[in-house]
């Protein structure tokens, strides 16, 4: 049976986890780590420490979030998206700092990025 980190929850949230096949639960931020529980099996879960958190990328659409990657200190990462991604960004910014909160790139930034590589390339600069 899983046993939760925290001692204490802000905010509990229906979510989808997005790391291998869509998994539907519940989301929990709490003093200690943020937690991801399936509803279908209680015995597959997310369970992140605050310290192990690396930065949080939020993707945006216009002025929604959509989803949001929680990266780790050891290099991979969580994709989640939740009923209310700003709601839950807002208490999960209380633990890890507003400077870990960034933006992820957009389609038009990386396809620029790429361009700007590729001219580097060819004009011998990079």
């Amino acid at each position: 049976m899983a046993q939760s980190q925290n001692s204490s929850v802000d905010l509990t949230i229906k979510a989808t986890s997005f790391h291998g096949l869509d998994t539907y639960g519940t989301m929990m931020v709490g003093n200690a780590a943020l937690e991801f529980y399936n509803d279908r099996n209680v015995e597959d879960y997310i369970q992140i420490p605050w310290d192990e958190i690396d930065h949080i990328a939020a993707e945006v659409i216009g002025k929604k979030i959509t989803r949001f990657a929680v990266f780790i200190k050891q290099g991979s990462h969580f994709t989640f998206s939740t009923r209310d991604n700003k709601a839950t960004l807002r208490a999960v910014r209380a633990y890890v700092g507003e400077d870990k909160l960034v933006r992820s790139p957009s389609f038009a930034d990386v396809v620029k990025a790429g361009v700007r590589g590729l001219g580097h390339r060819i004009t011998g600069r990079g």
